[in-house]
């Protein structure tokens, strides 16, 4: 059989393989995502969309500030609990990788990851419960004595971030843990044979090496925490708007769907930025 009928034929079998996923991916995402940029450049007048293309929604996102605040909230919200997860994450992921026996490692992380296991919602409404002025926080703190009123824990920021947090820390642990178990001991002693201390062994060694797994976590919550509206609806309130609940906002009080495409393409875009500043450290490789 000629060579060129051979390469024909193979080249056939790979489109072959590869057309349900790229016709997956164009029907389910490309042609969508291409409908709603469209539909951010339309406008709504009364109760029915103008297929007039111009960019006014976009100069509305700016010039209106409930809208543009929305994003800084987002922002704001989103970067305070990537880094206290980061924070709160690389001490447990280290123990766990460094202190725990290695046959007891696999059930201290299923241990670790039973907040997944939970409803989503679910878990919104118990730290609802347990940060609520009738919680068990505040009614700890008034039996002992420590306040006499109760302290305002929920339908705030604070709660955002708590609940938050809560859920990001476990996600966090486990993409560090899975970069710390790669590192091999090797890079420690050869630290050591050079003079350095515990400490600088870590912030000179250890922590570069195992920045693609803390980047990989703190990107996953990034988009996941900035694109949620589940946990700001439910431990938030209404106080503070963030992105998510204004396109809900937009869809369900006032039907405006160009305006409500026009902050789902502001949202995409940020993603978007995040991904290329994070891009160099969204591989681990194995390090031993």
């Amino acid at each position: 059989m000629p060579a060129h009928s051979l390469e024909d034929a193979e080249r056939r079998k790979a489109w072959g393989f590869v057309a349900p996923a790229l016709v997956w991916t164009i029907v389910f995402f490309v042609a969508p995502f291409l409908f709603m940029a469209a539909m951010s450049l339309w406008a709504q007048q009364g109760g029915s969309i103008v297929h007039v293309w111009n960019f006014g929604n976009y100069i509305a996102f700016f010039e209106k500030d409930a809208l543009f605040r929305g994003l800084t909230n987002s922002l704001e919200i989103t970067a305070i609990v990537t880094v206290l997860s980061v924070l709160f994450a690389y001490p447990l992921a280290w123990i766990i990788a460094e202190r725990v026996p290695q046959k007891y490692q696999r059930t201290t992380l299923i241990l670790a990851i039973l907040p997944f296991w939970t409803s989503y919602v679910v878990r919104s409404y118990s730290w609802l419960l347990v940060l609520s002025r009738n919680g068990v926080i505040n009614q700890t703190l008034i039996n002992i004595g420590v306040i006499s009123e109760p302290l305002e824990l929920a339908s705030n920021r604070t709660a955002t971030v708590i609940g938050f947090v809560h859920f990001f820390v476990m996600l966090l642990t486990l993409t560090i843990y899975a970069n710390l178990v790669q590192l091999s001991p090797n890079y420690r002693r050869a630290a050591a044979d050079l003079g350095a201390n515990a400490f600088q062994t870590f912030w000179h060694v250890i922590l570069p090496l195992t920045m693609p797994g803390i980047m990989t976590g703190a990107f996953l919550t990034f988009v996941l925490c900035i694109g949620d509206y589940v946990t700001p609806q439910i431990l938030g309130g209404n106080n503070e708007l963030v992105l998510p609940q204004i396109i809900m906002l937009q869809l369900g009080r006032r039907a405006d769907f160009p305006m409500a495409a026009t902050l789902s393409i502001v949202l995409m875009l940020v993603v978007t930025a995040a991904y290329v500043a994070c891009a160099r450290w969204l591989k681990i490789e194995r390090t031993s």
